[in-house]
């Protein structure tokens, strides 16, 4: 039986591209237009992948993790962000996703990060990456402050206000923490983060 993957969208053209993607993958897809519509349709938690975007009216997709939760147990869940919206990525990630991609996004992606959240088995919630931790371990304290400012979603503008650098600086540093992170993306790095356990402003857990 092929694994199940269920999407949540507002946008029926989303909705449809992504279904069209996935079942061509040899996915069985269900697609809801909306997170109240998938609580209606499922009364105990869904078995499958459930893909949502995290954007959207009435309620939001870290809403729809937060009732899933309240039903005892959550799916594993990827969200979909829109450019600029890392921190609710990392919201979302906090509350249990899995993953978070960044719309618009290679077709590819979603299909990895889908087979990725279906075969990982995640460590305990209060459990670290201890590679990660390592990795981060061996960052500067000027580094792991960008690191940190990074995982809060703050522009390189930003993050040189904050710190009191010019926002060349922060490239610089940026570049440094994503090869020492062995990080490819800032999606990418901002996972590795939460794995590791950093929690802007509190440190390692």
């Amino acid at each position: 039986m092929p694994d199940k993957v269920i999407i949540v969208d507002d946008d029926e053209a989303v909705l449809d591209s992504m279904a069209a993607l996935l079942t061509a993958e040899d996915f069985a897809v269900e697609g809801f237009g909306s997170a109240q519509a998938l609580l209606d349709g499922y009364p105990c938690v869904p078995d499958g992948c459930v893909v949502t975007d995290v954007r959207m009216p009435e309620m939001d997709g870290l809403e729809l993790i937060e009732a899933l939760k309240s039903r005892g147990a959550l799916p594993p869940i990827i969200v979909m962000t829109g450019h600029g919206d890392v921190p609710m990525a990392v919201r979302a990630m906090k509350l249990g996703a899995r993953d978070f991609i960044e719309k618009p996004f290679d077709p590819a992606v979603l299909v990895a990060a889908i087979r990725n959240c279906m075969a990982a088995t995640a460590l305990p919630r209060d459990r670290a990456d201890p590679e990660l931790v390592r990795r981060v371990e061996c960052l500067t304290p000027r580094e792991r402050e960008v690191l940190e400012q990074l995982v809060l979603g703050h522009s390189n503008k930003a993050i040189g206000r904050t710190l009191d650098i010019s926002p060349r600086t922060v490239e610089i540093h940026r570049a440094r923490v994503m090869e020492k992170m062995q990080a490819a993306s800032l999606s990418q790095l901002v996972r590795m983060a939460l794995a590791a356990g950093l929690d802007p402003g509190a440190g390692l857990s």
